[in-house]
């Protein structure tokens, strides 16, 4: 049964007034989420890993940053806790992406303590957002579960739009630091020079590709196609958690033999069942994308980050676009 992304993430005002209340009651008790606020540094609060990336390095040493959701987790499939309030609430700073992403995050915010001090944005902010139904397959009916959505939430699956990102961010943190403004330019301009030689790396080497068609698993990667001229077709919706029709698999088989398409993406992070399924229909082969919304235990081990995985991200097209 397809479960709307409202359903996926929304949760009931009152059931985050109790949150609130027993996260003021845990704090008290020794939580153990606490433990991981810093007294010397500015606490800063990720709601997923792009976040966690961009607060990481332009903090420095500054920042305590925490991410909320777990190394492993898909964060289509994640609600916060009790506990994630408390830590919000200790915090000094609150990141989230915005663009209907966190859809959980207006009564989360509605749930902290009165009179906190807390400073909150959506770093997608200054990001021309893409229509929901932008490069869908599904777009001749309306009843999916991405249609639940306005807007295409993955903005930071684009290097474009995490140098728009990244700036944000940096002013956050001199807004909810001011003392440590010299030092948090200083590392954005380190951090950037990164996101700019990652995002010339993608015009340049796209830009010079045959092809330009992408069949994903989950439609994640519509402004990464948008701003180095792909084109996204994909099996599910804006989450992951969508159940395509039988008819969208045959038109999407149809589409990957007509258009002489050689691979099926998948990511990590969600089964790769339906691409597979694709993939053997239409007698092709399968290849990682990856939209960047978490990392893996061995990633994390390995470590991997936000540009290392973005990298390997375009060795992967150039791979099936030739």
């Amino acid at each position: 049964m397809n479960r709307s992304w409202k359903q996926i993430w929304k949760k009931p005002r009152y059931a985050l007034i109790m949150i609130a209340t027993l996260a003021l009651l845990l704090s008290g008790c020794g939580s153990t989420t606490s433990s991981k606020l810093s007294e010397d540094k500015t606490n800063v609060v990720t709601s997923f890993y792009p976040l966690y990336y961009l607060a990481s390095e332009i903090g420095g040493e500054y920042a305590n940053v925490i991410n909320l959701i777990p190394t492993g987790v898909e964060p289509h499939d994640w609600s916060p806790k009790s506990r994630d309030l408390d830590t919000a609430a200790k915090a000094q700073l609150l990141l989230y992406n915005g663009a209907g992403l966190e859809g959980w995050i207006e009564d989360f915010l509605e749930g902290l303590p009165k009179g906190s001090q807390l400073i909150t944005g959506a770093m997608s902010d200054g990001i021309e957002l893409l229509d929901a139904d932008s490069e869908a397959v599904h777009e001749e009916h309306d009843d999916h579960d991405h249609s639940e959505l306005d807007v295409d939430p993955h903005t930071w699956v684009s290097p474009k739009s995490m140098l728009v990102m990244a700036d944000n961010v940096k002013q956050m943190l001199i807004k909810a630091d001011a003392a440590h403004e010299e030092q948090y330019s200083a590392n954005y301009e380190k951090l950037i020079e990164q996101l700019k030689t990652l995002d010339e790396q993608y015009t340049r080497e796209l830009g010079a590709v045959k092809k330009h068609d992408i069949v994903v698993s989950h439609q994640s990667f519509g402004y990464l196609a948008r701003d180095y001229g792909l084109h996204e077709q994909s099996i599910m919706g804006l989450s992951p958690d969508a159940e395509p029709r039988a008819q969208d698999l045959l038109k999407l088989t149809k589409f990957v033999k007509e258009n002489e398409v050689k691979y099926i993406f998948f990511e990590e992070l969600v089964s790769s069942t339906l691409a597979e399924t694709l993939a053997n229909e239409a007698d092709v082969e399968t290849l990682v994308l990856n939209p960047v919304e978490g990392l893996t235990d061995k990633q994390q081990k390995n470590g991997d980050n936000y540009v290392t995985i973005m990298e390997s991200n375009l060795q992967n097209l150039l791979k099936a676009l030739q």
